[in-house]
């Protein structure tokens, strides 16, 4: 009988307008890891935490905090946009976001948001 691995894990590579990407999502018992890269290395590393009290709309506001790297508010920005369903989606668990893009565009991020997704594991 074969055991089941204790992290499962999604890996994808695309090319998103025109830059070449790498998404990895990782499921651990108590957050999702997921990497984006347009430069081949991790980049700044961002907690994306879903708080504990609800907003008007029902859901979980989110509080971004970087842990490593450049602390911008595009860095912020981008982070809620990529991964904010991730973490409703895995029943609002926190998210480590590792990214690195070139291209940071609301276009650029949308479609990363939709690569993130075909790597679900949560």
């Amino acid at each position: 009988m074969e055991a089941s691995p204790i992290v499962t894990s999604r890996q994808r590579e695309e090319v998103v307008h025109g830059v070449p990407t790498e998404v990895v999502c990782t499921a651990f018992s108590n957050s999702v890891l997921v990497v984006v890269t347009q430069y081949g290395k991790m980049g700044t590393i961002v907690y994306v935490d879903p708080n504990t009290v609800a907003d008007n709309v029902g859901r979980p506001s989110l509080t971004t905090k970087v842990l490593l790297g450049k602390d911008e508010p595009l860095v912020h920005v981008c982070a809620k946009n990529l991964v904010a369903f991730v973490s409703q989606e895995a029943g609002n668990k926190p998210v480590v976001l590792a990214m690195a893009l070139k291209d940071k565009t609301m276009e650029g991020i949308q479609a990363l948001r939709e690569v993130i997704r075909s790597c679900q594991v949560w």
